[in-house]
């Protein structure tokens, strides 16, 4: 299988696939997104639908975060599907 020079160190170990950029969207966007469900559902059981709206826009952003992270490393070719 063919390896791009970016996939080992100069010691000759594998690199990490993904850039540090991504990896912290990825995970900071997960934590926000938990927590603004979180909020999302108290404020829905308490009645108060103004921050539950709140939360579920920035649940979709955080999403879309996500989802540009994972498509910005599938096209540098060292996403979850890459063959090389």
């Amino acid at each position: 299988m063919y390896e791009t020079p970016e996939q080992r160190s100069e010691t000759g170990k594998p690199m990490v696939t993904a850039t540090p950029r991504d990896v912290v969207h990825i995970r900071l966007a997960s934590f926000v997104i938990f927590l603004a469900f979180a909020v999302g559902v108290i404020s829905l059981v308490a009645g108060a639908p103004i921050p539950a709206i709140i939360a579920a826009v920035v649940i979709v952003a955080a999403a879309v975060d996500v989802t540009i992270a994972v498509r910005r490393q599938r096209r540098l070719g060292t996403g979850p599907r890459s063959t090389g």
